[in-house]
């Protein structure tokens, strides 16, 4: 079963989040792809700066699906 892993970017200012984003490569398992949804977030927390992240109170969900499942229901 392969698995996907979906980032979404949040704000507790705007009170609500973007569409999810469905990352390029897929995963044989949920270990692999929940280790990357971490390293994902840190890197895009890193990538948008304290400062943006600070103001607009800006946080990253994932969600890690298996490809026959819709993530519709999950967000």
């Amino acid at each position: 079963m392969k698995v996907t892993l979906f980032l979404i970017l949040c704000s507790y200012v705007a009170g609500e989040c973007m569409a999810p984003h469905a990352y390029p490569k897929q995963f044989n398992n949920q270990y692999d792809c929940f280790i990357e949804g971490y390293n994902q977030s840190i890197l895009k927390m890193e990538q948008i700066g304290r400062e943006e992240i600070n103001e607009h109170e800006i946080y990253i969900r994932f969600i890690c699906s298996p490809e026959n499942e819709s993530i519709e229901e999950e967000t």
